[in-house]
């Protein structure tokens, strides 16, 4: 279908969840939206506040930017906006963008009477967010547990997060999570190539279809998902991996305050060994 032709079917009212027709509008090829405009509302305002808290900085270093949250002491009160209420401003403008574009994706998959699949997995990012600058926090009980709005300094909280409990490899939801990411890259990958090869056949063959790609997956694995299993599976574990992500990080601190190696005792313990 031409894209001319494909934008007129979706460039429908309707399908909106507040607004009505207020913001049931297109810019150009990108459709508004109230959720559209509560989203450039809430970025421009939190990037307004990250320029605002660079310039109390000492430096305009792109790299060593940070907003912090605020001291550990604080708990989980209100901050005074040099001492981390900077950083509370910036998280409620970002999650107030990030679930904002998500509605907009669901308005969109109303339009074209599609599943809303798409926003269901950005909002599993929304909520490994979440996870990270809320609940563990809240469970913690301070805002300072929070990571911080900067290039270095994010990485370097994350190093020392996992320092903190000696060796977060040792984490069994970490070590959950990182198998999902690399079986998502390499399924992905799998059909990726798959795709290519049955599109762009040599020179005086003809183009392959579903069945062919089909047969050559039960030859060479002995079976074969089939073209729409493989875009579920796909989905699948990429959202198991982003759930398990979260679930390391929420348990650490939370639920285990030891370094990870040690949580393994219980293996050596086990009776059998005797």
């Amino acid at each position: 279908m031409a894209l001319l032709s494909f934008e007129r079917k979706y460039r429908v009212r309707g399908g909106t969840l507040i607004g009505g027709d207020l913001f049931d509008f297109w810019v150009g090829p990108f459709y508004v939206g109230f959720f559209g405009v509560t989203t450039l509302i809430f970025s421009v305002l939190g990037t307004a506040l990250i320029i605002y808290g660079a310039g109390l900085g000492d430096t305009w270093n792109p790299w060593r930017i940070s907003i912090d949250p605020p001291d550990v002491s604080l708990g989980l009160a209100l901050a005074p906006l040099r001492a981390g209420g900077l950083w509370q401003a910036v998280t409620v403008c970002a999650l107030g963008a990030f679930s904002s574009w998500g509605l907009r994706e669901v308005e969109i998959a109303r339009k074209l009477g599609i599943g809303i699949h798409v926003p269901v997995a950005f909002g599993f990012a929304i909520l490994a967010y979440f996870t990270l600058e809320v609940v563990r926090p809240v469970l913690m009980g301070a805002w300072g547990y929070a990571f911080p709005y900067g290039i270095f300094s994010h990485l370097e909280w994350v190093s020392s997060t996992g320092y903190r409990y000696l060796n977060f490899h040792y984490n069994p939801a970490h070590m959950i999570a990182v198998s999902f990411f690399f079986t998502t890259t390499f399924a992905l990958a799998l059909h990726g190539s798959l795709i290519l090869s049955a599109a762009n056949p040599g020179k005086g063959e003809t183009m392959k279809t579903p069945e062919h790609e089909d047969t050559f997956f039960r030859d060479i694995i002995g079976y074969s998902v089939g073209t729409l299993g493989i875009h579920r599976l796909g989905l699948f574990l990429a959202l198991t991996a982003v759930v398990f992500s979260a679930i390391c990080i929420v348990i650490s601190g939370p639920v285990w305050s030891q370094g990870w190696p040690e949580w393994w005792n219980w293996w050596r313990n086990l009776p059998i060994w005797a």
